[in-house]
């Protein structure tokens, strides 16, 4: 019988599969740091693709945020020229309401009666004048009171005085009254609640 000797052949193939293995393992290890690498890069370019977003929405905010603020500062002078608007077309509805009431106040005047001052604060009225009597005064009160434009007589002051010169006899009343100015929508209010 033959002898092989088979350790050399066996030591050999131990020898390959060794080196196989090792290249093997040297190829998993590149090929485990290249999908490392590759995950890295991935992972790398989607955090600067999300901050690149997040740079862009931010700037974006700052732009809402100042429209924002401008449509605040455009809202406040709107509701100013609204207020100023307002307050103009209060000027233009109430601006014949004083020639009504000067006329009114001619028209109620009883004979014997005469103003020697008017005054005017805002709604609130004050006559100062002379009457041949307090029955004329009072005369006037009636007619302040049954007059369209004016309401609320009040009688503040009356004194009789004594006429200097031919008759003395004669006397005249010093009077100074309170009035409101009205329209007709007030005494349409007066008449509804009553």
């Amino acid at each position: 019988m033959a002898r092989i000797n088979l350790l050399n052949w066996r030591e050999e193939k131990r020898k390959q599969i060794e080196q196989q293995f090792y290249v093997m393992l040297a190829g998993a290890a590149l090929f485990g740091a290249g999908v490392i690498f590759a995950v890295q890069m991935q992972l790398g370019a989607m955090i600067d693709y999300q901050e690149s977003r997040n740079n862009y929405i931010k700037s974006e905010i700052k732009k809402v945020e100042k429209a924002i603020a401008e449509i605040k500062q455009l809202e406040k002078k709107k509701r100013d020229l609204l207020a100023r608007m307002n307050v103009i077309q209060q000027l233009q509805g109430n601006r014949s309401d004083s020639v009504h009431m000067l006329d009114e106040m001619v028209k109620v005047i009883p004979e014997g009666v005469h103003l020697t001052k008017f005054a005017q604060k805002g709604k609130a009225l004050t006559f100062n004048g002379l009457a041949q009597s307090n029955a004329r005064v009072s005369a006037y009160m009636r007619n302040i009171e049954r007059a369209e434009w004016l309401k609320a007589p009040s009688l503040k002051v009356i004194q009789t005085k004594k006429k200097v010169g031919a008759r003395s006899t004669d006397g005249y009343s010093q009077f100074t009254l309170t009035a409101k100015q009205a329209s007709p929508e007030d005494k349409k209010k007066v008449k509804k609640k009553g």
